[in-house]
């Protein structure tokens, strides 16, 4: 049978998926805590899950709120809204009350699917304005918590047809992880997860039906959710899942003994691959079935992957996504591992770097970094000011500065609200904190400018050490003159702190601007 195509009227992303996994009815699609959800299991439990979702008045295109922690009723939560022309959307399950009351007033939203950890924030921030009807629970602890999904599921017969949606309307929306102000609630397409699907997950990954996938990043995230739904599913794969923090031990933990098999494709964050990589527990190789790993969120630095692929004889394929384009645009490749960089453009998406006057800027020059490409979102919703700054037409700002090589590779130069100068040149934040990152006592830094004597902008680190390292003046200066002398000189942090932690996103990207706040108070 010939793809449905996906522009225009009658594509549905969930219908595409159960259609091309129609002969694995009895294959795992997930694996969580509680056991397994076959492929077939997750069509029809998607199918009831649209049916109660109309029966209890939500009507086509009116937002439910997503606040659940991974586990087999979420993709089923997220397909059935998808096959019923409902808009899930999807937030972090660790938020504050107020946090939730904004996004609930933001979306209307008029539902919830929510987990029991989640409850208490939710109950507070329901005690503001909201469009909320009802509360359904994912295996609630009490009668008390709430109606019951699964129950609420299995009761009700599935929706033989689904909505007749469009590949360009309104499908879902993520919020982005707000390292700046406000959250902004990104729309998606249906057609969306069907472009990232097909030019990412299938031609740079290569995903197949043999795959067991396990992603540290929450299904709630833009990267999550292409690496625990969107590929593995067009892919045929098996995913596990995991509701608790993605711990070192934790991930050790699944790559070792399950639930399930063992994982043959890992997804996780700079972050967490050097907390894996500095821990006593780490795994033999022998002891995990580990073929490929994916990384996102912030460029990996060259150290940490050389020392990751020579552990486990398995590379980490680093690239560089977004909200606003659902997922992964620049990418190294399994067969083509370039460490240091963040790779090449992901074929399907055109990549510009500019400069301050809007020009492109030459290979080796740092330059604001555009995509195009049919993921883009539609929109920041209802806030116009921003959705113009980031689509301008048929680009995307990503807000990141890069620098394109000779190879065709790209480099990664930092936030382009952290990017320094200093005396007249740009220095990149990361490429700092990757040099101070090679140094056998560091376990991560975070670079930002901070004014000297004469108010000139000079680089500040924040250095965490890892376990058995003393801080000090001697190990102060030992780092500064580690950086000195593999960098230019002016690109040296003139000031160097020790702290026992970095402030992070819940997506675990560093929050400088924190750095900079914490600088400020402490100058008044």
């Amino acid at each position: 049978m010939a793809a449905p195509s996906a522009s225009g009227p009658g594509y549905n992303f969930a219908v595409h998926l159960f259609e091309r996994n129609a002969a694995r009815a009895a294959k795992a699609a997930y694996v969580d805590d509680r056991g397994a959800l076959t492929y077939g299991q997750l069509a029809e439990q998607a199918q009831r899950l649209a049916a109660a979702l109309h029966a209890a008045g939500v009507r086509r295109d009116e937002r439910v709120l997503l606040a659940m922690q991974d586990n087999n009723l979420w993709p089923v939560s997220f397909l059935g809204c998808l096959y019923g022309g409902v808009v899930p959307v999807a937030v972090n399950t660790l938020l504050t009350a107020g946090d939730y009351a904004y996004m609930l007033a933001h979306s209307r939203s008029q539902l919830v699917l929510t987990s029991p950890s989640c409850l208490p924030a939710l109950r507070e921030a329901m005690a503001q304005p909201h469009e909320v009807r009802e509360v359904w629970v994912a295996h609630p602890d009490t009668p008390t918590d709430g109606t019951d999904l699964a129950a609420r599921i299995a009761a009700t017969a599935p929706q033989a047809q689904a909505a007749t949606t469009a590949g360009d309307e309104p499908a879902f929306w993520l919020y982005s992880s707000g390292s700046t102000g406000r959250p902004k609630g990104t729309v998606h397409t249906q057609a969306n997860l069907r472009h990232t699907a097909e030019l990412y997950g299938d031609a740079v990954l290569g995903l197949t039906e043999r795959d067991v996938c396990f992603s540290a990043a929450k299904l709630f995230f833009a990267y999550g959710l292409g690496n625990a739904l969107t590929f593995p599913l067009w892919a045929g794969a098996s995913v596990l899942l995991m509701a608790e923090r993605p711990t070192p031990e934790a991930v050790f933990k699944c790559w070792t003994s399950g639930p399930g098999e063992k994982p043959t494709v890992f997804f996780g964050a700079p972050t967490g691959y050097a907390g894996m990589m500095a821990s006593p527990a780490l795994p033999a190789r022998g002891a995990v079935a580990l073929r490929m790993c994916s990384s996102a969120g912030e460029a990996l630095p060259r150290e940490l992957g050389e020392r990751f692929a020579a552990h486990f004889g398995c590379d980490i394929i680093d690239g560089i996504g977004s909200t606003e384009m659902l997922h992964i645009f620049i990418s190294n490749r399994p067969d083509e591992v370039h460490y240091g960089t963040t790779g090449k453009a992901v074929p399907g998406y055109t990549i510009e770097l500019r400069g301050d006057d809007g020009r492109p800027v030459a290979d080796g020059e740092v330059g604001d970094l555009y995509v195009g490409g049919p993921s883009a979102a539609l929109m920041y919703w209802g806030n116009r000011e921003k959705s113009r700054e980031t689509f301008q037409g048929a680009w995307t700002k990503s807000g990141d500065k890069y620098v394109r090589n000779a190879d065709g590779t790209y480099t990664y130069s930092g936030r382009s609200d952290d990017m320094l100068k200093v005396s007249g040149q740009y220095v990149s934040p990361f490429e700092v904190e990757a040099t101070l990152a090679q140094h056998a006592a560091v376990l991560e830094a975070a670079v930002i400018g901070v004014p000297d004597a004469e108010g000139l902008v000079r680089a500040k680190a924040f250095v965490v050490l890892k376990p058995g390292h003393a801080a000090g003046t001697a190990l102060e200066e030992e780092l500064k003159n580690f950086v000195k002398t593999r960098l230019a000189p002016f690109k040296y942090p003139r000031q160097l702190e020790f702290i026992a932690e970095l402030p992070k996103t819940a997506t675990g990207k560093i929050q400088r601007f924190r750095l900079r706040e914490r600088e400020a108070a402490k100058a008044h």
